[in-house]
């Protein structure tokens, strides 16, 4: 099978020039116990998979990337009962094993086996399988690996969904709407009456300015220096929208002293800064995007203590994914969730590179790829 593999982080840009990810040769793997072979319908770029391929985010070399997909099941391991070949599936970045102390206590996307599989290039239920011709060992990208025509996963690393969810829009539930969406829902459990800005308008922060929208009376500002990014975010449910030097003076015109909720977006140390001067008291920012490990936050101290607010990371979202993919995708079919607006194109895999140039420039919400040989 032909998988998108990156054996070198860092190389410079243009990537359709430098091109990081090269399709290889690999091995259609059998599935183990308690594991699920996928046929990739379409896979999608994420900034996840950017900040891997540009080295802020440092993962065992080489991978074959990809963690935001959809597909359906093409073979089963042994133990695997509850999943039939045919099954349509999305993919889910953090396979859970349901008995470490973080599953014990409902919170499954932060899976401490889960965590330690995806940070060693492993899978949940075993070592890497993935190899190329010569027998190099091929780490797997968060257990997916979904730039390739097949993907071997983890049991838990799959959510069967209806037949009726097309792949363009299925794929984007994965990553972006269970982050997305779950940081408003889940991690700042945004309320009735309550006022949110979210500053980036990638796909997880459009997801985030949808998932607001669904909340009675809330106000929605979205923060984001590209307009038409900010139009979009309009067309998404938010009620106001605008660049970052604008931020401050449109807080105060729509939330008075202050927002009730800030997402963060954006991956940096400098905007989690912002958003917290933007609270009111007792609000609660909550940090998605991954900044580079490098970045440190300053702030002052007292104000947590002293005003009431919070900072609260949110990883996936705090998703039960088995739990909110079907949710979530029943509010697309009651047209809450436009999703389709964030569905920039779908290209051939061949060209992952250039869409790597045009995600890092802010061109597409979410490019997806078909697996065309």
């Amino acid at each position: 099978m032909l998988s998108s593999i990156l054996r070198r982080s860092g190389v410079p840009r243009p990537y359709s020039t430098s091109a990081p990810l090269v399709q290889e040769e690999v091995a259609v793997p059998r599935p183990r116990a308690g594991e699920v072979l996928v046929k990739i319908e379409r896979a999608s770029l994420c900034h996840s998979d950017l900040s891997v391929i540009n080295g802020s985010r440092v993962r065992p070399l080489p991978m074959a990337l990809g963690h935001e997909a959809a597909g359906v099941v093409a073979a089963l391991g042994s133990g695997v009962t509850d999943v039939r070949v045919g099954d349509r599936v999305v993919l889910v970045f953090v396979p859970s094993c349901g008995e470490c102390r973080a599953c014990a206590a409902g919170r499954p996307a932060l899976c401490h086996r889960g965590a330690e599989a995806n940070g060693t290039g492993d899978l949940l239920h075993g070592t890497a399988a993935l190899t190329s011709p010569n027998g190099e060992r091929i780490n797997h990208h968060l257990g997916v690996s979904a730039f390739s025509e097949f993907a071997l996963v983890a049991r838990e690393s799959v959510v069967v969904i209806d037949d009726d969810v097309p792949f363009d829009v299925a794929a984007m539930f994965g990553c972006a709407a269970l982050t997305g969406i779950g940081a408003v829902l889940n991690t700042a459990r945004l309320a009735p009456g309550q006022s949110i800005i979210v500053f980036g308008l990638g796909a997880v922060g459009l997801m985030a300015v949808m998932a607001a929208a669904q909340v009675s009376g809330t106000t929605v500002i979205a923060i984001d220096p590209l307009p038409e990014k900010q139009r979009l975010a309009l067309k998404c449910g938010a009620d106001i929208a605008g660049p970052p030097e604008q931020a401050v003076a449109l807080v105060a015109e729509h939330a008075g002293d202050g927002v009730d909720v800030a997402i963060e977006a954006v991956g940096s140390a400098r905007v989690m800064e912002a958003c917290l001067g933007l609270l009111t008291r007792g609000g609660a920012l909550v940090s998605v995007g991954l900044p580079n490990p490098e970045q440190q936050l300053t702030v002052q101290a007292l104000q947590f203590a002293g005003t009431g607010v919070r900072l609260l990371g949110s990883y996936m979202g705090d998703s039960v994914p088995t739990r909110d993919i079907a949710a979530y995708l029943q509010l697309w079919r009651d047209g809450k969730l436009p999703v389709e607006l964030l569905h920039t194109d779908t290209r051939p895999i061949a060209e992952l590179n250039e869409g790597l140039d045009a995600l890092a420039d802010g061109r597409v919400v979410r490019r997806l790829f078909r697996m065309d040989r």
